[in-house]
């Protein structure tokens, strides 16, 4: 028992940094048998390290979390306000030993253990009877973090870019994927869902798999040929996914290494310097706890100030640097997301750690600077991306039946939804706005002012969406002008980044966001809180991105059949109605590469009156989010055109589409209604 982990023969390492990890963990041993601490503290230590020398995800799981170190609220009660944040922060952080040792990261482990140590020490060395001198606590905190960025943050930049890093592919690629136990080797949480989608999509047959694939990686290379990109300049694809849908991977590297392209397939972030609030990009495995995850989303608030952000910034541009070869051969993220899990629904804890309101201004300012390093390297003129989404067990009862509906709603006819699209397009570009109303209970009241045409038969608004980046086929969008776009957006209930919104709502004004509420909390504040941050990412207000009308009304109906709507994976949910997305354009430093539709003409629609202003100065940052929140058929209304004499163009009336020869759309509604 408590064998020390075997770290030789791998190669990597030197016999220094081995001997670090042996004393390390010699040491971990003590701790857990000594008694030098009384109370919460000697609990946290002996815990902490029985879980170092046996870890588990099994005690962080949510039957175990209100009597767990990794809940603040627990830590604090313990451990004292202030101390317990800290610590519990550790404890968190701790859990990534599990994928540490998966990967053979040794210098990762000795850097984790030897923080829980020096944490000990300072805990040992303080008077008897007293705690250490809290701002002592976080120095020790903070080091952990900022010390290591060189080696973290240029590992989270390597891990997307160089194909070198092949922990997961090999696994992927070299093991028995009928074999279920090849699951543990990722080092992720894997829990019955995993195993079950795994195993089903081990019972179907190779040409359905193959064909699930062909859509997926299609889609990729029919984006760099819809907005004008040269693909064969590029050699490497980063995949991102979730655990269990390997089979489908496997077949999708395979694709992509015949399109001339190398895959690299990156875990989660795991260091908190790299972590993004409550968001997961990369693979993963189940969730262990949300409530947990979103409890430490803001853990930040140990360690972020300006010298924080400008030393990221400083190893994000030296790393670049010094891989600016794999940047440049970098054509983008394929990107495989599920839908179905349980949704989550949060608890604000007051003890939980919170960043300023300077510290999310010094976030703010991070991401946008981030994000001018990355486009040097890697242009998004040069780069695209595909998105593609399918259910997993947790959906539930009726899995089979919404895996074989999604297959179908992933490959709907291209040729069709094109052409419907055109007309409705056609009819949207007869009037200078667009007015949205909500039906019953649902108050949307809002109008979207167009971008103005100056030769219709060369120019249009609307971009004509079908199955390449965004899978599955079916929406038509345009980015509005600001100043005449104007009123209330409702939704009663949306399900966005797995977190569920009731009754949802914006005031616009002039474009952007000027009041919002929900109610899911007993108070306005944390109603507002909630929203602030996790749809306006802590901006005080955003833009009106994106106003889009979704066409494709089969999934809508499936949703409505199978009662997946608080489920849906927002890659669907949006092409199930009309939607506003909140912050940068679809066009987000694009805005300069001319696009066109199947007809020939060109979009102009992709500047708005914020994004015009990078043309004045270096001082212009984007947002760096865009957030859809979609208007379900059954609580729409209409969608009518309107010119400047104030004609009026119907495009739906009481959720049903009337443009001439978009009729076919109303079926699958038409259907719902009657079964």
């Amino acid at each position: 028992m408590w064998d020390l982990p075997d770290y030789r023969g791998e190669g990597l390492f030197d016999e220094d940094l081995l001997l670090r990890h042996e004393l390390a963990f010699g040491r971990i041993k003590d701790i857990r048998s000594e008694k030098a601490l009384e109370g919460g503290e000697e609990e946290y230590f002996r815990l902490g390290a029985e879980f170092f020398l046996s870890p588990s995800y099994e005690d962080a799981l949510p039957e175990k979390y209100e009597e767990s170190f990794r809940n603040p609220s627990y830590a604090v009660k313990k451990l004292g306000d202030g101390y317990g944040q800290l610590l519990s922060f550790l404890s968190y952080e701790s859990l990534n030993i599990i994928p540490f040792r998966a990967e053979k990261k040794l210098f990762d482990e000795v850097i984790l253990l030897e923080t829980f140590i020096e944490l000990y020490c300072l805990y040992l060395s303080a008077e008897k009877g007293k705690k250490p001198e809290l701002q002592s606590v976080k120095d020790v905190i903070k080091s952990f973090v900022y010390d290591y960025m060189d080696h973290s943050v240029s590992l989270r930049i390597r891990e997307q870019i160089d194909p070198s890093l092949d922990f997961a592919t090999r696994i992927i690629m070299e093991e028995d994927l009928s074999d279920l136990s090849y699951l543990e080797k990722f080092g992720e949480y894997v829990d019955d869902d995993v195993r079950k989608v795994s195993a089903f999509l081990a019972s179907l047959p190779e040409t359905e798999i193959d064909a699930m694939a062909e859509t997926f990686t299609e889609g990729y290379r029919k984006g760099f040929i819809a907005t004008g990109k040269d693909l064969s300049k590029k050699s490497i694809v980063n995949i991102r996914y979730e655990l269990g849908f390997e089979r489908v991977i496997r077949a999708a590297v395979r694709n992509f290494e015949k399109m001339g392209l190398k895959s690299t397939i990156m875990r989660r972030a795991l260091y908190a310097a790299n972590r993004n609030s409550v968001v997961r990009v990369g693979y993963s495995g189940a969730y262990v706890n949300r409530q947990m995850d979103f409890d430490h989303r803001d853990d930040k608030a140990i360690f972020v100030d300006k010298a924080f952000m400008e030393r990221k910034l400083e190893v994000i541009e030296r790393t670049y640097e010094d891989y600016r070869a794999l940047a440049a051969s970098f054509a983008g993220p394929a990107v495989m997301e599920t839908f179905g899990d349980d949704p989550f629904s949060p608890v604000f804890k007051k003890e939980a750690l919170r960043m300023t309101a300077s510290q999310q201004k010094i976030m703010l300012e991070l991401s946008g600077n981030m994000g001018k390093i990355t486009n040097r390297f890697i242009p998004s003129e040069e780069r695209s991306y595909t998105i593609i989404s399918y259910p997993v067990p947790k959906i539930g009862p009726d899995f089979k039946k919404i895996f074989e509906e999604t297959i179908r709603i992933n490959t709907l006819e291209y040729d069709k939804y094109r052409d419907i699209q055109q007309k409705l397009i056609l009819t949207l570009e007869k009037g200078t706005r667009v007015r949205v109303k909500g039906k019953g209970d649902n108050k949307t009241d809002i109008t979207v002012s167009l971008h103005k045409m100056n030769d219709r038969e060369k120019e249009t608004v609307f971009e004509n969406c079908v199955a390449d980046v965004n899978i599955p086929v079916g929406e038509v969008f345009t980015s509005p002008s600001l100043p005449d776009t104007k009123g209330v957006l409702h939704v009663s209930e949306v399900y966005l980044n797995g977190l569920r919104y009731e009754d949802l709502m914006f005031e616009v004004e002039e474009g952007y966001v000027k009041e919002y509420s929900c109610s899911n909390f007993e108070t306005e504040k944390e109603n507002k809180d909630y929203i602030k941050e996790n749809i306006l990412h802590n901006h005080e207000t955003l833009p009106v991105g994106e106003f889009a009308i979704g066409t494709n009304t089969l999934a809508y109906s499936v949703a409505k059949k199978y009662n997946i709507f608080s489920k849906l994976e927002i890659l669907i949910a949006e092409k199930t109605g009309p939607h506003f997305a909140f912050g940068d354009t679809c066009y987000s430093r694009e805005e300069d590469i001319k696009v066109y539709n199947p007809d020939g003409r060109e979009i102009i629609a992709r500047d708005n009156e914020y994004t015009e202003k990078r043309k004045t100065g270096n001082s212009f940052n984007y947002f760096e989010c865009h957030t859809d929140v979609t208007i379900p058929y059954d609580e729409l209304d209409s969608i009518v055109s309107i010119d400047d004499e104030g004609n009026e163009y119907p495009v739906i009336q009481e959720g049903r589409f009337v443009v001439p020869g978009a009729e076919e759309l109303n079926e699958p509604l038409d259907t719902q209604d009657m079964g």
